[in-house]
């Protein structure tokens, strides 16, 4: 019965929830979040203290980081070794800290990001300016609690002599808790507290007269002037930081970019690296090469412009592509009041000020205590010199120094400290000079007494005494700002020339969505051979385009795939192209339908679409530049079970041809489609019977007069002249173009408008494929099923059908690229 009592039964949730809670209070409290008044981590201050303890400061020689990390564990920090000494190395590092705690010898890491040496090799002490955070630590000027076996005492805070926090900023990562708090420069947030101090109901705007901004140990350009002021009144806020880059001139006519600060926490290898890959996949044209010419004189990252190269675009596109410009999100977390709090600018300084009021206070209540002690045993020393030899005479007569300072406090009326002094007095005190020494410090002491209870008598002569300390440690550490300030932020535009080298190449799309970029040269060497694909694959289109231009593909659901044409991939004619959800996130359901390529989305340019359930819709080229492309985006809004046939581009002078797969033609002018925006369905475009469907769908210049190819699903094909047709109005029915069958009825499977010189050709289920020379076939009128091709009894259906164009100038004004347009 007794053993089951010690268990309790408990649900999971509450023991989880219970336990989750105590620690992540640890983290939030003692390990993750600066404390508001020092701006340091429980790891950071008892790093310091456990150095300062045993005197391992800057007038002293450098001692093993060895032994102060086996301090720091065995006696507060109970965590594991690589933690602390990873913290101490953090702020040994110049481009990390603004003015660094701990000064080291040995390999302290490097902004490459490599690792430091192990602490067996390298030796550390407290910097100067740490010495300061430390500061009559011994004066009763923090509170202490015991350490983690009750064998010691350490600081719950430090006094910190100056706003370590803003100076020094801070980063961490807790549960349900991060902060991010830049550097700042020393001079201004001390004058910034000053002011404060002395205005306690400023604003923001007056702070900020004195603090410019962060002031980054890596120095770089921070632009935004907005994001800073908003982070300094709520705690949270977005700065632009940029790292500082010149372009210099050099003999023959080049330039080089001169890269000699980056921005704050940025690995410079990783930097490097990514330029160069920027130079190598050709994402960037002018870049001749990239070096590190870092060396111990500081950073210096060189980058080789080619001849006539633009050096400020491709500037440009490095800021804008690689790590050389940067979001900085201020979120600025601390604890204050042992709560995480998200603090403005005037929190933080308030937080310090009124921690360095009660320090100094407590200082001098310390001191004033000590003095008057001290003034009260110097009164009693003078008083028994003048009566020397009365004390002696008292001190010779008593049998031990108990009964001597006992004797002394009834016979002369000394108090027990003073008694207690006199016994202790040595013989050589007793000369005429040591009155006068006495005199003088009881003189001094008093004066030290009077200006002590003064700085307590009165707020302004606290705060007087706090400028006063904090002045001398602006004077003795202040240095030049680093990190320069920009109001605005400046737009990257960048120009694709300056990027993109501007090269004819020959770039080809497959129906089964193969896209390639060939050069010309590539291309020429084929010999008129087709492109390299899969033998159950056949080429869409094949066009001649500039890598600076762009690519639309357009697909049968209705979306379209925005690919400028330096991001195709770049290979030889006679290998395979790259399948284009690999350029782009796709349904991978979907079809390639047709590819236009587009030199500048102009005003007057148009897209026409027509889908299957008999939908036409007409929108202005421009709507259809994308600022993002990594995925498909929404072409035409489609209804369930539809799917687009036809897509172009048109001058809005266009005359429309709709076949339907009963046998019905439509002709009519582009102005009766109105114009509608990206996202939306288009308006009718042909009066359906219940069950029919558009097959075709095609563009033409109104001053050419095409044949209209008819090809049925039973492999009939006819030649009619399109004069044969009389122009309409949307919405109609359209006039017959087969002649009606009962049994087994020919149906429309692809319309072509053709030129006498191109080629049909026509591919069944059962893989047949024949080609047909349009001007070998007489015309017929719209009441014919013409000649069949194929017994499609034996070879099943048409299933695919496209046109090879022919070379002759009077070809229609239909898919000049070549292939399908159905």
């Amino acid at each position: 019965m007794e053993e089951k009592e010690r268990f309790l039964d408990l649900p999971l949730e509450d023991v989880l929830g219970d336990r989750f809670g105590r620690y992540s209070k640890y983290i939030i409290q003692d390990r993750a979040l600066p404390d508001a008044r020092d701006g340091l981590k429980p790891v950071q201050r008892r790093i310091l203290f456990a150095m300062h303890v045993d005197r391992n400061t800057a007038d002293k020689p450098f001692r093993k980081s060895a032994k102060t990390v086996g301090n720091v564990i065995g006696n507060y920090h109970p965590h594991g070794d690589s933690s602390v000494y990873e913290a101490m190395i953090r702020q040994s590092q110049d481009w990390k800290m603004r003015h660094q705690l701990v000064q080291m010898h040995g390999n302290n890491g490097s902004v490459d990001g490599d690792p430091p040496a192990a602490m067996r090799y390298t030796e550390a002490r407290l910097s100067k300016i740490a010495s300061e955070m430390l500061l009559d630590i011994e004066k009763d000027t923090v509170d202490f609690m015991p350490n983690f076996d009750d064998s010691q005492e350490e600081p719950v805070v430090l006094p910190a002599s100056y706003p370590n926090l803003l100076v020094n900023g801070s980063t961490g990562i807790s549960s349900g808790y991060a902060t991010d708090i830049p550097p700042h420069h020393l001079g201004e947030v001390i004058e910034a507290a000053i002011y404060q101090m002395e205005h306690p109901e400023c604003t923001v705007d007056d702070l900020m007269h004195y603090i410019k901004g962060p002031d980054f140990p890596t120095g770089g350009v921070l632009q935004g002037v907005e994001g800073l002021k908003k982070a300094y009144e709520t705690g949270k806020g977005k700065i632009i930081l940029r790292g500082k880059a010149e372009i210099a001139s050099l003999r023959g006519g080049k330039e080089q970019i001169v890269i000699t600060e980056i921005p704050y926490e940025i690995n410079k290898a990783n930097l490097v690296k990514k330029m160069d890959e920027l130079r190598l996949d050709k994402k960037v044209d002018g870049i001749a090469e990239v070096r590190d010419d870092t060396d111990r004189t500081g950073l210096r990252i060189v980058i080789e412009l080619k001849k006539e190269a633009d050096g400020k675009g491709i500037l440009h596109f490095l800021y804008k592509n690689t790590d050389l410009q940067v979001a900085y999100n201020f979120n600025m977390v601390a604890i204050f009041k042992k709560t995480p709090r998200l603090l403005g600018l005037k929190h933080m300084l308030d937080a310090y000020i009124t921690h360095q009021k009660e320090v100094v206070t407590r200082r001098t209540n310390y001191d004033l205590t000590k003095a008057k002690e001290r003034a009260h045993i110097v009164q009693g020393l003078i008083k028994a010199i003048s009566i020397l030899d009365e004390v002696i005479d008292t001190i010779r007569a008593s049998k031990d120094k108990k009964n001597a300072k006992d004797r002394l406090q009834e016979k002369f009326q000394f108090t027990e400290p003073q008694s207690e002094a006199i016994v202790n007095l040595q013989l050589y005190r007793l000369t005429n000079t040591d009155i006068t020494t006495l005199q003088e410090e009881a003189d001094e002491l008093t004066k030290l007494i009077e200006k002590l209870e003064k700085v307590l008598a009165s707020d302004r002569n606290l705060i007087n005494e706090i400028k006063k300390e904090l002045n001398k440690i602006k004077k003795k550490y202040d240095n030049d700002r680093k990190t320069v300030v920009e109001a605005e932020i400046e737009d990257l535009k960048i120009n694709l020339e300056v990027v993109v080298p501007s090269e004819d190449v020959r770039v080809t799309v497959t129906k089964e969505g193969y896209v390639k970029r060939s050069s010309l040269r590539s291309f020429s060497a084929s010999n008129g051979e087709p492109p390299g694909m899969k033998e159950s694959d056949r080429l869409l289109h094949s066009m001649e385009i500039n890598t600076t231009d762009t690519l639309l593909l357009f697909t049968k659901k209705g979306s379209y795939l925005y690919l400028p044409v330096h991001l195709l991939p770049e290979i030889r004619w006679k290998d395979n192209g790259q399948h284009v959800a690999n350029l782009v996130s796709m349904d991978q359901t979907d079809e390639i339908l047709r590819a236009i390529p587009v030199r500048q989305f102009e005003e007057d340019k148009y897209l026409l679409f027509a889908t299957r359930n008999g939908m036409i819709k007409r929108s202005l080229l421009k709507d259809y530049k994308a600022q993002r492309h990594s995925k498909a985006l929404m072409a035409v809004k489609l209804k369930q079970e539809d799917e687009v046939i036809h897509v172009s581009m048109t001058d809005g002078n266009q005359d429309i041809f709709l076949a339907s797969k009963f046998g019905y033609g439509l002709w009519y002018s582009e102005s009766e489609v109105g114009i509608t925006g990206q996202r939306t369905a288009g308006v009718k475009a042909i009066n359906l019977k219940e069950g029919d469907q558009v097959m075709s769908c095609h563009t033409f210049g109104s001053e050419q007069v095409p044949w209209v190819f008819l090809l049925t699903q039973r492999a009939a094909y006819k030649k009619m002249s399109l004069r044969a047709f009389e122009k309409s109005t949307r919405a109609k029915r359209g006039v017959v173009m087969l002649k009606e069958l009962k049994r087994q009825p020919h149906q429309v499977a692809y319309v072509h408008l053709v030129s006498s010189q191109d080629i049909v050709h026509v591919q069944t289920e059962k893989g047949s494929h024949d080609s047909i020379e349009v001007r070998s076939v007489r015309t017929n009128d719209r009441y014919t099923n013409g000649s069949f091709l194929f017994d499609t009894n034996n070879t099943g259906e048409v299933k695919d059908s496209w046109v090879e164009p022919g070379n002759q100038p009077d070809k229609p004004a239909r898919d000049s690229l070549g292939g399908r347009l159905a």
